[in-house]
């Protein structure tokens, strides 16, 4: 079986998947290996194209000299969604002494309507969408179509990094909507002192905050997206349904119920379950 790679040689079977798969793709959104870049690690070198046709490259992290916020995203992904509001709050508060970047990377959740990129030109577009649907006041960069530059961070879909001019990477969280702890280390970084948590991983946080968010990302992305969560992960189905029921309350708010009564129900169907067979 052939396998074709990147320039880099990193492999690309099933990174541009038409439906996601509980593994790798679900699971390895889940955690960071050992191995994956962090705090003290230096960037490979990167050259991607910006949808103002400009250019976002390791070579220019030097010259401007300033740190810079990587976001990774697409018009998919529900973390996305749910980060846009406090990423832009950063970016008024720090926009004069970080650079903010989104890269845009795999879509997370393809369905008919917004379908996984086959050519950078298709992948460029959806950059432009996905910049405009937010208002992102920032720079939206569009890694090439196997996600040569993705991959060498890790491939998750909303990993946020803060890097220095040396190319250094300061601080890591592992979901772009703990903008709380980003400006955290953002107030440190531009003080230049060490951010208090230099990787912060808070995957059961981030969840709640982005549950209330997957029902109009996947409709937007159409036919098939909510079919495949159901299938590939069953109570982010059931909490992604559930979470319509507290419509009163923000989208950010949602999650925490919807994830309560879900386990609520899956233990009355487990108990059922094991009266009936007793």
């Amino acid at each position: 079986m052939n396998t074709a790679t990147t320039q880099t040689g990193i492999p690309t079977d099933g990174y541009r998947y038409d439906h996601p798969r509980l593994y790798p793709d679900i699971v390895n959104d889940m955690y960071i290996p050992k191995g994956d870049l962090g705090p003290g690690d230096k960037v490979k070198p990167f050259d991607l194209q910006t949808t103002d046709g400009g250019r976002f490259r390791s070579a220019d992290l030097a010259v401007k000299g300033q740190p810079v916020l990587l976001v990774f995203g697409s018009l998919t992904c529900p973390v996305t969604e749910s980060a846009a509001g406090g990423l832009k709050q950063l970016y008024a508060s720090y926009d004069n002494k970080v650079r903010f970047v989104m890269v845009k990377v795999r879509e997370a959740h393809p369905g008919q309507t917004i379908r996984q990129p086959q050519t950078f030109e298709q992948k460029l577009r959806h950059a432009v969408d996905l910049k405009n649907h937010h208002g992102l006041p920032f720079e939206m960069a569009v890694d090439d179509i196997d996600g040569t530059f993705h991959r060498t961070l890790g491939s998750r879909p909303n990993s946020a990094y803060v890097i220095d001019p040396s190319g250094i990477i300061i601080f890591r969280a592992q979901w772009a909507n703990e903008t709380q702890a980003i400006g955290e280390a953002l107030e440190a970084i531009v003080a230049g002192k060490t951010p208090p948590e230099p990787a912060v991983t808070r995957t059961l946080h981030s969840i709640t905050q982005m549950v209330g968010y997957i029902n109009p990302v996947l409709d937007a992305a159409g036919k098939g997206a909510h079919l495949d969560t159901w299938k590939v992960v069953p109570p982010m189905g059931m909490m992604m349904a559930l979470s319509e029921l507290f419509f009163f309350l923000p989208r950010n708010k949602r999650g925490l119920p919807a994830m309560i009564l879900t386990m609520a129900l899956m233990a009355a169907v487990i108990a059922m379950a094991v009266i009936l067979i007793v």
